[in-house]
């Protein structure tokens, strides 16, 4: 389980786009990588009937983020604890359980 899950508010720490915010729209749990709506602008140019070029968000690594808590907008360190059967994220520092935002 990644501690990192879509519809997470997250910060660039790393790279040419250090310091955006962003959401998560897409998580590639195998290949360790996200994608964050409107970070790491890539342009791609189309061939055949539809000529001309579009923009798109490429992959980041998770490595490159961090978690901004729900709350504060602050980067946080996530931890895992098991409650009541259940795998939960909380925040090391606090204690407080981060809710994943479906």
């Amino acid at each position: 389980m990644n501690k990192i899950c879509r519809k997470d508010k997250v910060k660039v720490i790393y790279g040419k786009n250090k310091g955006a915010i962003g959401v998560v729209t897409r998580v590639f749990p195998s290949e360790g990588k996200i994608i964050v709506e409107g970070v790491n602008k890539v342009r791609r140019h189309k061939k055949g009937s539809e000529e001309g070029s579009i923009e798109k968000e490429a992959p980041l690594h998770i490595s490159k983020v961090v978690l901004l808590d729900p709350k504060t907008d602050k980067p946080v360190k996530i931890r895992f604890e098991v409650k009541d059967g259940k795998k939960i994220r909380v925040n090391k520092k606090t204690g407080e359980e981060v809710p994943k935002l479906v």
